[in-house]
């Protein structure tokens, strides 16, 4: 598919270490100077793994599928152009949960490399990826339950102790279409039972545990301590945090995007999901989801929409 402003291909430089970056076997793999590294698998542009400091800071479920015949269990899944079942009577009724991004193979359109003079010696300390796909790359069946001409860009930067994910989504048609996305981020901590998220006290959400009700959170901290499946909207401040055992480890900064969901699956949920391994694994992750999933968003022939976020490890 086509890209705007497509970076030139890395030029070799003396002026000090470049990042890497290869692709083999249907993935992405890009590192830095600094020794952070991501790899984005090419089905479903699912990032699988990012690194700081040496540490993993995503969880990636022993049992997900990596061989594209199923949405990835773990790291960073695009949902696409619908959040969970698709509600009855919409256009976006005859997909599947989640629509069709995920399970999609995404075309690899390139990278780049900048420079802000973070590294001693002048070498580029961060790498941009880009990700596209297209109505044209779509299945035949998820092209017949949603019809309409778009092209999204999904651009992955690794930096140090950073990693930014944006999804641009353009409407290339003639005809307006609503939409909802969704970056459905699993972090990997150390231990769910000291484990909170801050940046979510006063506001209120929807309980999906419980039927769907709205509540407001009326502490300044989230103690996971059993099933959690949250719908934050319209959230006032930018940052959400994960605080392992009183220190932050992981921000969240959310980029033109009002709305975050909070997932911890719990016992009996990991239970019987059949790709979540191992069955304990609920006590090593936590799901922050930043997202557009309150209602829709409009796009008018010809318009583009984007949002995202910066992961920052303080680890």
């Amino acid at each position: 598919m086509d890209r705007p402003n497509r970076p030139s291909a890395l030029s070799p430089s003396t002026l000090g270490p470049q990042p890497s970056v290869h692709a083999e076997q249907g993935r992405v793999i890009a590192s830095l100077p600094t020794g952070d590294s991501v790899e984005i698998l090419l089905y479903g542009a699912t990032v699988t793994s990012w690194k700081s400091n040496g540490r993993q800071n995503l969880w990636l479920s022993s049992a997900a599928k990596l061989d594209g015949s199923k949405a990835v269990r773990g790291g960073i899944p695009v949902v696409f152009p619908v959040f969970g079942p698709p509600p009855k009577g919409h256009a976006t009724s005859a997909l599947p949960q989640h629509g069709f991004a995920r399970t999609s193979h995404w075309e690899y359109l390139g990278s780049s490399s900048s420079e802000s003079g973070a590294l001693a010696k002048g070498g580029d300390d961060s790498i941009k990826l880009d990700f596209g796909l297209s109505a044209a790359q779509i299945s035949d069946e998820a092209r017949k339950a949603w019809g309409y001409d778009f092209a999204l860009v999904y651009t992955v930067t690794l930096g140090k102790d950073r990693l930014q994910t944006m999804l641009n989504v353009q409407n290339k048609g003639d005809k307006t279409f609503d939409f909802q996305m969704l970056l459905h981020t699993y972090f990997q901590v150390k231990d769910i039972s000291k484990t909170t998220v801050n940046g979510l006290g006063s506001q209120p959400y929807v309980d999906k545990v419980l039927n769907a009700t709205t509540h407001t959170q009326t502490t300044p901290s989230l103690s996971i301590t059993g099933e959690v499946d949250r719908v934050y909207a319209q959230i006032r401040q930018d940052t959400t945090s994960i605080v392992e055992d009183g220190k932050p480890s992981i921000d969240v900064v959310r980029d033109n995007l009002d709305d975050t969901v909070v997932w911890n699956p719990w016992i009996e949920k990991a239970n019987g999901l059949g790709d979540f391994e191992p069955k304990d694994g609920y006590k090593n992750m936590i799901c922050i989801e930043v997202g557009a999933v309150d209602g829709w968003q409009k796009l008018e022939p010809g318009e583009t929409f984007e949002g995202g976020q910066i992961v920052k490890s303080n680890l």
